[in-house]
C-alpha cells in the first residue's frame, strides 16, 4: 500500500520558519500533482499549495509569497517552505495528490506561538 511520511512540523514563534517534507512511492509522485493541506482545529482540511509534475505552483492568498512547494522528482519528496509564520498557521499539515488519490498520512503538526 503507497503510504505518506510527512515531517518537519514543530513549535515555532510568529516570524518563524519550517520546512516540512513528505515522501511517497515513485510510480504516484511522478505522475501526480502533489499538494500541502492543511487543518485547523474544528475546521476543514484546506488546499495550502500544489505543484505540478513540471514544477508548476499555485498557492492559496494566505500563505502566497510566504510558503515555497518544490518537489524532487528523484527522491520522491515534495517540500513546503514556510517562512514568516502566523499564528493562524498552527494547523496539521499533510501532502497528497491533488485531486486526492492517496489515503491520508498522520500528518504533522506545526504550532505557531509565542
Amino acid at each position: 500500500q503507497v503510504q505518506l511520511v510527512e515531517s518537519g512540523g514543530g513549535l515555532v514563534q510568529p516570524g518563524g520558519s519550517l520546512r516540512l517534507s513528505c515522501a511517497t512511492s515513485g510510480n504516484i509522485f511522478n505522475s501526480n500533482t502533489m499538494a500541502w493541506y492543511r487543518q485547523a482545529p474544528e475546521k476543514q482540511r484546506e488546499l495550502v499549495a500544489r505543484i505540478t509534475v513540471i514544477g508548476t505552483t499555485r498557492y492559496d492568498e494566505s500563505v502566497k509569497g510566504r510558503f515555497t512547494i518544490s518537489r524532487d522528482n528523484a527522491k520522491n519528496t515534495v517540500y513546503l517552505q514556510m517562512n514568516s509564520l502566523k499564528p493562524e498557521d498552527t494547523a496539521v499539515y499533510y501532502c497528497n495528490t491533488q485531486p486526492t488519490i492517496l489515503p491520508w498520512g498522520q500528518g504533522t503538526q506545526v504550532t505557531v506561538s509565542s
